[in-house]
């Protein structure tokens, strides 16, 4: 079985839906199985839905009702006959949610999130189903909830992968093509959870794994695995031929094309992932297989925007001990605070972090009680694998470097703009 993922940008409107139309009809359908984001930024307004919950309630029916215009404008266009059962779902699939929102009791922000946020792909992969088989795409649409099974960490569940490969092994069959959700699955209660954001590329790796796949194939708006994000950088260089340990190592630093967590199941099973791009799916894009000697014959960059800079002192001017590393990486732990680098002197330890959840003044107030803390906001980490002094010079020039870590492949740099 081959499993193929598409996100947001591929299916954002009626024209991209078509188009995913003719990607299928290019490369065959048979014995698949699509993994699909929600549509466009449907998850960025759904967040908006959330938040409004919590903290605008006078705003809550209008940034609901935004997202059920986006949708039903999509289907206009797709369905001719005004009747369609395509209709009624897409309806059921919004009322579930203001039903959600009107009864529910619980004040944990990540777990109403994982409820609302996790339709976004609910709806996306009703959508495409309905309009595969009104094209002669025959498929079978299936809840990806009753088969990615995982732990209560709302927003970043933990996959229990014995009780994920039961389910998917006994309701996946061969020569089918399934339609299901990236990003989302459920826990021991049944309430949706979702893997993080951009987990649809994981969900693929996991189907993938399950079902000893023959491929995974992510589809993107560019032509694979470039050396640089088009955003930042100008005359980027496709990478033909990538290993798994790059690409690991590629991910872990931040590089978009491909969701960190994605490529550990592949690699365990040596299954290959390709990169390619759903404008021009006849192009061959980027592969990631094994061998040790598939590494980019260029600098490869990476960059993370919106970072925090923090500095950790002791303060009674002692030396920052293992114990001290030990304490303040507790504290990172329980308040979901991801750290991108680490430096450390004597007195002080320095790290670059990210602060997906929203935790950092929780984080500063308990790291306060026993170190003096400074940080930078607004910060910008740039990863150059492969380095050269030519790219170095290209990534600092015009820039204030706060911190720089340099390693035999690696060279790390905080900056303000």
């Amino acid at each position: 079985m081959r499993v193929f993922k598409f996100g947001g940008a591929s299916i954002k409107d009626a024209t991209a839906v078509h188009n995913v139309l003719h990607v299928l009809k290019t490369i065959g359908f048979t014995n698949s199985m699509i993994i699909a984001s929600a549509m466009g930024k449907t998850t960025n307004a759904l967040e908006d839905v959330v938040n409004n919950y919590f903290d605008k309630p006078e705003n809550l029916d209008e940034s609901l009702q935004l997202v059920k215009r986006y949708h039903f404008d999509i289907i206009n266009e797709l369905f001719e006959d005004k009747n369609h059962l395509v209709y009624s779902k897409t309806e059921l699939l919004f009322n579930e949610m203001s039903f959600f929102l009107s009864n529910n009791k619980s004040p944990n922000y990540n777990f109403v999130y994982d409820q609302i946020v996790s339709y976004g792909e609910v709806l996306s992969t009703t959508i495409l189903s309905l309009y595969m088989n009104e094209h002669a795409v025959d498929n079978v649409w299936i809840d990806a909830r009753n088969l990615i099974k995982t732990d209560t960490t709302y927003r970043d569940a933990v996959v229990d992968w014995s009780k994920t490969a039961t389910a998917i092994q006994s309701q996946i069959q061969s020569h089918k093509l399934y339609i299901t959700q990236g990003f989302i699955g459920s826990d021991p209660n049944h309430f949706s959870v979702t893997l993080g954001r951009e987990g649809s590329d994981y969900s693929a790796a996991i189907f993938a794994y399950c079902l000893d796949a023959e491929s995974v194939t992510i589809w993107k708006d560019v032509s694979g695995v470039l050396n640089a994000d088009p955003r930042y950088f100008e005359d980027t260089i496709l990478l033909d031929q990538i290993s798994y340990h790059e690409a690991i190592e590629m991910a872990f630093y931040g590089a978009s094309v491909i969701h960190p967590k994605t490529l550990q199941p592949l690699r365990n099973k040596e299954i290959p992932l390709y990169v390619k791009s759903f404008i021009h799916p006849e192009l061959s894009g980027t592969s990631v297989t094994k061998g040790a000697d598939l590494i980019p014959y260029v600098p490869c960059f990476i960059v993370k925007k919106k970072q925090l800079l923090l500095s950790v002192a002791s303060k009674d001017f002692s030396f920052i001990m293992e114990s001290h590393i030990s304490d303040i990486f507790k504290i990172f732990d329980e308040n979901h605070i991801k750290v991108n680098v680490i430096q450390n002197s004597a007195i002080s330890f320095s790290v670059c972090v990210e602060d997906k959840f929203n935790n950092f003044e929780s984080l500063k107030d308990e790291l306060s009680k026993k170190f003096n803390v400074t940080f930078n906001e607004e910060v910008s980490l740039y990863t150059i694998r492969h380095f050269t002094e030519e790219a170095l010079e290209r990534v600092v020039k015009d820039k204030t470097v706060l911190l720089k870590q340099v390693n035999r492949d690696t060279v790390q740099i905080v900056t303000k703009e």
